[in-house]
C-alpha cells in the first residue's frame, strides 16, 4: 500500500479541519450552543461554562471529504462510513437535545441505545454480505478461534456499544481524547497498511488529520469542545477499523486509555452500589487524577504518554498474529 497516499489523506483532513474550525466556531458561539456543565464535575470546570461545544462537526467533516477523496469504494468503505457518520449522528442529536433545552443530558439512555444498536446492525448487515471472517484472534499468540456467527456477530455489537462509550468517558479534558484518539488511530493505520485494507488505511489517516486539526483549537484552554458529535463519531471509526482489519482483541491494547476510563466508571458505580464506597475521588479516572491535585494539562500529557506506551506495544503483539 502507498504510504504518501497515507500521509497525504493525513495532510489534508489536518487542513480541512484547520480551516472548518475559524468558520464553525464562531457560528456555534452565535447560534449560543455553549456547553452545560455538570454540576457534579470538578468545581475548576464551571469556568468552562458557554464554551462552544458539538465541534466535532468540524471532525466529522474533516474526516468525510478526506475520506470520500482518497479511499477505494467497497463494502469496508460502507462499513466505515455507516460506522462514522452513524454514530455521529446519535451523538449530534444528544448534543443538540442538551443545547436545545438546556440540560446536562440529551437523550435518554433507551434513545441513545436505539441509535446505536441500530447502526452496529447496519454494519453486522453489512458484515455479513461481505462474507467478513468470524474467527477472532487472540493477540500476540497467532491463535484464534471461530465460534461462528451466533458468537461473533452479537460479540460485535456489543464491542461497538462498548468502544464508543468507552471513548465518550474519555472526552473530559482538554484536548484528551483528540490527542489519545489521534495516537490509537495512527496505530490503527500501521495496522490496517500490514493488512491491505485501503479504505480502514484511509479512515484511520483521515481521522488522525481531523483530529489533529481539531486539537489546535482543542488544546488547553479549549476554544471548542468535541462534544457527542465528535466522541461517537471517533468510537465508531475506531471500531469499525478494529473489525476490518481483524484485531477486535488488540483494541484492549491499543485503546487501552479508553479501556481504563470506562473501567473506572463501571468500578466506582459497582462499588458505590454494592459498599456505599467511592474507589476514586471521581470517575471518570481523569477526573480522580485531576482532585488529586494535579494540574489539567499534566493528567492529559500524562494520558497521552501512557496512550503512546500502549499503541506500541499493541503494534509489537500485532507482528505475532
Amino acid at each position: 500500500m502507498d504510504f504518501g497516499l497515507i500521509l497525504i489523506t493525513i495532510g489534508v483532513s489536518f487542513i480541512l479541519a484547520v480551516i472548518a474550525a475559524p468558520l464553525v466556531i464562531p457560528l456555534l458561539r452565535r447560534m449560543k450552543f455553549g456547553q452545560q456543565i455538570r454540576g457534579e464535575g470538578p468545581e475548576s470546570h464551571q469556568k468552562k461554562s458557554g464554551t462552544p461545544t458539538m465541534g466535532g462537526i468540524i471532525i466529522i467533516l474533516a474526516f468525510t471529504l478526506a475520506f470520500l477523496k482518497f479511499s477505494v469504494v467497497n463494502t469496508d468503505f460502507y462499513i466505515l462510513l455507516v460506522a462514522t457518520l452513524g454514530f455521529g449522528l446519535v451523538g449530534f442529536l444528544d448534543d443538540y437535545i442538551k443545547i436545545i433545552f438546556k440540560r446536562s443530558l440529551g437523550l435518554t439512555p433507551k434513545q441513545k441505545l436505539f441509535g446505536q444498536l441500530l447502526f452496529a446492525g447496519i454494519i453486522v448487515a453489512l458484515l455479513i454480505s461481505e462474507g467478513h471472517s468470524t474467527a477472532i484472534g487472540i493477540p500476540g499468540t497467532g491463535v484464534s478461534f471461530d465460534w461462528g456467527g451466533w458468537f461473533y456477530y452479537p460479540f460485535i455489537v456489543l464491542m461497538m456499544l462498548a468502544v464508543t462509550n468507552a471513548v465518550n468517558f474519555t472526552d473530559g479534558l482538554d484536548g484528551l481524547l483528540s490527542g489519545v484518539s489521534a495516537i490509537a488511530f495512527g496505530a490503527y493505520a500501521v495496522i490496517a497498511m500490514q493488512a491491505t485494507s485501503i479504505p480502514a488505511a484511509v479512515s484511520a489517516a483521515a481521522m488522525i488529520g481531523a483530529v489533529l486539526g481539531f486539537l489546535v483549537f482543542n488544546a488547553h484552554p479549549a476554544k471548542v469542545f468535541m462534544g457527542d458529535t465528535g466522541s461517537l463519531g471517533i468510537g465508531g471509526a475506531i471500531s469499525a477499523i478494529a473489525i476490518i482489519t481483524k484485531s477486535e482483541l488488540l483494541f484492549l491494547v491499543i485503546g487501552g486509555i479508553f479501556v481504563i476510563e470506562m473501567l473506572s466508571v463501571v468500578i466506582q458505580v459497582v462499588s458505590f452500589k454494592t459498599r456505599g464506597k467511592r474507589v476514586f475521588k471521581m470517575s471518570p479516572i481523569h477526573h480522580h487524577f485531576e482532585l488529586s491535585g494535579w494540574s489539567e494539562w499534566r493528567v492529559v500529557v500524562t494520558f497521552w504518554t501512557v496512550g503512546l506506551i500502549l499503541a506500541v506495544v499493541g503494534l509489537y503483539l500485532n507482528k505475532g498474529l
